[in-house]
């Protein structure tokens, strides 16, 4: 018999993991994903600072950032950021327990997976909890009454344990400000909040503006800084004359040459005229500004910024009510926006234009104070957090107790759930309820405390009927999360559930991995396996 030639399908570059090893890799990955930033859980949770290649240093405790900035290669590791990214997006918190959920969910189907279940009964298992899980949460949730003392406890709770703790009561009155002011119904865009940062003072200077920011001064100093009664205009073009392509002039007089001058100078100040005429002293010019024109602003004593970005043109209509124009001949009074206040501000070199004091204002700036770049965008990202939680709670009309109580009651009646299945996926469904445990667990190892002492005392409770009890870390106590005003968004925990559980299953149901080389590269091989992926950087 002539030898068997071996036949290739695949290119010489491509590497392959298959079966279990393939499994247990994904599995692997995600877990050191979860394992990263558990330590970042709950009040007492810890920072990390996170160096880039170029120097740059960010410290926080947010999971999402933490994520972002780790620059993880391994695929189905940055299947676990894409959860966090997604309830960043929905929620705006609860990044880390989406991820940490995950990790659990993988690390408990492992368990099964050693005792010879299918993956694909595991999946199956843990659907049916997820919904069972969202079911038993809108059942314990609480009706939201627009209650302000209980959006504050939602904005403290978010708040509890990042870089803005220390000022948490004034971050609270300006975020439920904020929302209330932009709230339309039961719709919030939270677009329409701008964050600027300003390098001085500290954070307890934080403010809210009632207006909008930008950071544009004004284009000369002969110009008022400060404008009361501002009537303004938006205007999307330039204020200079448009040069034609490939135009030819042809002058043979000098007298021409300051005809062609003074022509010109007439059309630029014909368009100061209708700026003045209109009534407006204040305009915002998406494009340039004519040096002719400028001075004749100034002449006027008319407000003017150049080359402002789209998106501030967008805020400005939207807190002065004005409209963006394209055309000075198509200006009327009812294009005019209005602002009591608006006025230069220098910080440092830089200067910036305050527009504030608008009428019911659908766009805001919150503008934050601080010592150092690091300690802006902590406060930064607690401020989103609760802007977040408020805008959840709002849409939603539905809250739940923190501290980890909600957690150990649905894991509670997901355990009796599972009694009443008779397949293996009973198992799988066991394995959910063990995962929603995990969360108050860490919670309570994060703070110091023993966490199985706390965990059977807090199953106590529970299993007495106490259906709010929690975890308070700066007490060391199982008390009430409601009395005890530590209170979040379902929201949270819906989109939590859902985003673990999905990538979870997507995970378990990989048993083939092929990853293609990159020339001369080590980089992009799954973990564990001789030239495949390594993991995270």
């Amino acid at each position: 018999m002539p030898e068997k030639q071996p036949i290739f399908i695949l290119s010489q570059d491509t590497e392959r993991i298959i079966g279990k090893d393939a499994q247990r890799n994904n599995i692997l990955a995600a877990k050191l994903v979860s394992d990263a930033i558990k330590t970042t859980l709950g009040p007492k949770g810890m920072d990390k600072m996170l160096v880039d290649s170029v120097g740059d240093i960010t410290i926080t405790n947010d999971g999402v950032t933490i994520l972002d900035k780790m620059e993880i290669e391994h695929p189905a590791a940055k299947m676990m950021v894409e959860i966090s990214k997604t309830q960043e997006a929905e929620v705006g918190d609860g990044t880390t327990t989406a991820v940490m959920l995950a990790g659990k969910l993988l690390e408990n189907a492992e368990r099964l997976l050693d005792m010879k279940i299918h993956p694909t009964v595991i999946a199956k298992g843990y659907r049916i909890a997820a919904d069972k899980s969202k079911e038993f949460l809108h059942e314990l949730s609480i009706d939201f009454n627009d209650n302000k003392e209980v959006l504050k406890k939602i904005v403290k709770t978010a708040m509890t344990g990042k870089g803005a703790e220390v000022a948490k009561e004034r971050f609270s009155e300006i975020i439920i400000e904020a929302v209330s002011q932009i709230q339309d119904n039961e719709k919030v865009e939270l677009s329409n909040i701008k964050i600027v940062k300003n390098k001085s003072n500290g954070i307890e200077n934080t403010r809210l503006i009632k207006g909008v920011v930008i950071d544009k001064g004004r284009i000369s100093i002969d110009m008022p800084a400060k404008v009361r009664n501002a009537k303004i205009i938006l205007f999307s073009d330039a204020l200079e004359l448009k040069n034609p392509e490939e135009a030819k002039i042809s002058i043979t007089s000098p007298n021409q040459l300051q005809e062609f001058v003074d022509r010109e100078e007439k059309i630029l100040r014909n368009m100061v005229e209708k700026i003045k005429s209109s009534g407006a002293n204040v305009i915002f010019c998406q494009k340039g500004i004519d040096d002719i024109v400028q001075y004749y602003l100034s002449k006027e004593g008319i407000y003017a910024c150049r080359r402002v970005a789209k998106s501030d043109m967008e805020s400005l209509s939207r807190a002065t009510r004005g409209k963006i124009i394209g055309s000075l001949n198509e200006l009327s009074e009812e294009d005019i926006g209005n602002a009591e206040l608006i006025e230069e501000v220098k910080h440092g070199e830089e200067s910036m234009t305050y527009v504030q004091g608008c009428r019911d204002p659908k766009a805001l700036t919150i503008l934050i104070h601080g010592s150092s770049e690091h300690v802006m965008d902590e406060v930064e990202r607690a401020l989103k957090d609760g802007l977040g939680d408020v805008a959840a709670v709002i849409r939603d009309k539905k809250i739940v107790p923190g501290a980890g109580a909600i957690e150990i009651e649905v894991a509670k009646r997901l355990r009796e759930f599972s009694n009443t299945l008779s397949g293996r996926e009973q198992l799988a469904v066991q394995e959910f309820a063990n995962a929603l445990e995990f969360i108050p667990l860490t919670l309570a190892e994060n703070a110091g405390l023993d966490p199985i002492d706390i965990l059977t005392e807090l199953k106590a409770r529970h299993d007495n009927g106490e259906i709010n009890a929690g975890i308070n870390i700066f007490t060391n106590m199982v008390q009430d999360s409601l009395d005890e005003g530590i209170i979040e968004p379902l929201k949270i925990k819906t989109q939590a559930v859902s985003s673990a559980t999905e990538v979870a299953m997507m995970i378990l149901r990989i048993d083939d991995v092929l990853a293609s080389k990159s020339s001369g590269s080590s980089r992009n091989r799954p973990v564990g396996s001789p030239g495949m992926y390594d993991g995270m950087e």
